[in-house]
């Protein structure tokens, strides 16, 4: 257990209790992490509590600790958004690290100006602008931009409309780009009613933009202002024209904002689709790094608190995909908007389809950072998933054992990566240590080999090491890898009878729906390491039963034995060899080889049964 400094120490006797956030530091005074707490007091307390064993992240930042700072707050809502932005502005290392929203490009739209203007700016303030993004696809967004510049004439200048104005239009007005809203060519009313159709389509609501251009249209041409009419017939053209492109998909339901999520180890992504009027309009995402030892929830919570709840614009319904333990605090953050976690129906798919994203998205990261050569396909996310993995299981290996009444034990191991079979891989073992019929010995000793050479070697251990059996074989399995120090290892079996999943750790088995993915993987690796155990006993025991016949024969020794199998294959590949095949291997003569066929012809003639 680390002792506290004594300015630490110190501090520690007199917290408050309410809710608040902390600051650890180090001795340069840099901030090493900032946390939020319910009760301040026994919340950074605990620290220096334990030793904290399940987390070495924990483990070396209390080594590190030099300083702290405390901000009380009156809720623990406050607390929640004041720690994302702490961690924004120091960016600590033992935080998780959230990819800065500045490095993101927003559309700017100046309502607050009596003339408004449209641009693209990083930095996001309170000046009663609105934002749209930001914008993690760049080419969206120049898209959304140059639809808007075609159909809209929004003024590009930087004049302070009113206060500052030219004596004559610029080349926009001449080339009908704008209006010429600076000298009074279009009024102030007629240029902020195209600046809230301009909104609507920035929000995805291109349906409501066409309808008020289609209605000003006939209202023109009813007046018979046909050059008004024909302006508002070609900007309905290129809006109509425009609007399809940008639905990537239609679905069922009104606005949302759908958050899937996808995690290998000290990575994950958040992916959020933007839903509008049952239309996917858009796919934003994060980054999260430093993640290992956090709780999936924890994750989500982060990008929700940081990121989410500061974008500008969000939908009236946030559908995510599973719950987390600061979802009371973020509603209290996000009033009437309403949360849900579905777990079936219209809902669900499109959380599914997020997910997608997210796991797509985490895939190309890897494959970028040469971390990965292969894509990991949806059924080994599904089983991370499914047994709370929080590094994705590239590698698998399963262990099985096979045996003929007692003789002949032998095991197997083979090995998946990304939910394919690698061959070059697999291992077999003869079990050596165990007399008799013993799985659970037999187990052991198999598996206590294979990471011990592995360790050798300085080979990576697997993700998920699999075991077929019931809790019984898990737990020989354990305890062969807790004798070696390996006894954290992500372990499971699975029994054959009802496909019952045993996870070490958890009282109760996982039973999986028959046609899921990730059981179906599992089944797969299972199969093929019984496949690979049964296939080498059978060998095994042919070999013997081949020895055994050929030791029987006088003037067949070690080394003849094994020039006739090795030519023939087996003891009845020899019985069909020809008295000149045999004659002809070195050590064998004509009559040393009749005496072979003769000795065998007599073995087959005892072995028959007697007639009537």
């Amino acid at each position: 257990m680390v002792t506290a400094p004594e300015n630490v120490a110190q501090k520690l006797q007199h917290l408050p209790d309410g809710p608040g956030v902390y600051l650890w530091k180090g001795a340069d005074g840099a901030v090493l992490y900032v946390g939020k707490a319910k009760r301040l007091r026994s919340r950074v307390r605990s620290y220096f509590a334990s030793d904290h064993p399940f987390s070495l992240k924990t483990q070396h930042l209390v080594r590190h600790i030099a300083d702290l700072d405390t901000i009380v707050v009156p809720t623990e809502a406050h607390a929640l958004i004041l720690e994302a932005n702490l961690i924004k502005e120091y960016h600590p290392k033992f935080n998780i690290a959230l990819r800065d929203d500045k490095s993101y490009p927003y559309i700017k739209v100046t309502v607050n100006e009596p003339f408004p203007r449209m641009y693209v700016t990083r930095r996001v303030e309170n000046d009663g602008a609105k934002y749209f993004g930001p914008y993690t696809d760049v080419g969206a967004m120049r898209r959304s931009l140059n639809v808007v510049k075609r159909i809209f004439t929004v003024r590009s200048c930087n004049y302070d409309m009113p206060r500052d104005m030219p004596e004559r239009p610029c080349l926009d007005f001449f080339i009908q780009r704008c209006k010429a809203p600076c000298v009074f060519k279009q009024t102030q009313q007629e240029y902020a009613a195209m600046i809230d159709e301009v909104i609507l389509f920035l929000e995805g609501r291109s349906g409501e933009v066409v309808r008020r251009v289609r209605e000003r249209m006939e209202l023109a041409a009813s007046s018979l202002d046909f050059e008004r009419a024909a302006e508002l017939r070609d900007a309905l053209l290129h809006l109509e024209q425009m609007e399809e492109p940008t639905v990537v998909l239609r679905v069922e339901g009104g606005d949302r904002d759908v958050v899937g999520y996808a995690r290998d180890g000290d990575d994950a992504v958040v992916a959020l689709l933007r839903i509008r009027e049952g239309k996917l309009l858009a796919r934003e995402h994060r980054f999260m790094e430093n993640v290992d030892g956090e709780d999936d929830g924890d994750v989500l919570g982060l990008f929700l608190a940081g990121t989410y709840v500061a974008m500008p614009e969000r939908a009236s319904e946030l559908v995510l995909p599973f719950d987390f333990p600061d979802r009371e605090l973020l509603e209290e953050s996000l009033p009437g908007q309403r949360l849900h976690i579905p777990q079936r129906g219209v809902r669900r798919d499109l959380v599914e389809l997020a997910e997608q994203n997210a796991r797509h998205l985490l895939e190309e990261l890897k494959l970028a950072s040469a971390e990965s050569d292969v894509r990991a396909g949806e059924p080994v996310y599904e089983l991370a998933r499914e047994l709370a993995l929080h590094k994705l299981p590239r590698t698998m290996v399963c262990f099985d054992i096979s045996t003929t009444q007692g003789t002949d034990t032998v095991g197997s191991c083979v090995f998946f990566e990304n939910g394919r079979a690698k061959r070059g891989e697999y291992r077999k073992f003869k079990v050596k240590t165990v007399v008799g019929t013993d799985d659970f010995a037999s187990m052991h000793e198999v598996v206590t080999r294979y990471f011990n050479r592995r360790q050798a070697d300085e080979k990576p251990l697997p993700d998920l090491i699999v075991i077929d059996g019931g809790k019984g074989q898990l737990s020989a399995a354990h305890d062969a890898l807790d004798s070696i120090g390996l006894g954290d290892q992500p372990l499971v079996s699975l029994a054959k009878r009802d496909e019952e999943i045993f996870v070490w750790g958890r009282a109760e088995p996982l039973r999986l729906s028959r046609r899921s993915p990730a059981l179906k993987l599992l089944q797969r690796i299972r199969d093929e390491a019984h496949r690979f155990a049964v296939s080498f006993n059978r060998k095994r025991r042919s070999m013997r039963t081949v020895t055994s016949e050929l030791l029987s024969i006088p003037g067949v020794g070690p080394v003849k034995r094994r020039q006739l199998i090795q030519i023939f294959g087996s003891v009845q590949g020899v019985r069909d060899a020809t008295l000149d095949e045999i004659a002809a291997l070195p050590g064998f003569t004509k009559v040393s080889a009749q005496r072979l066929k003769d000795r065998l012809a007599a073995s087959d003639a005892t072995a028959l049964p007697a007639s009537d």
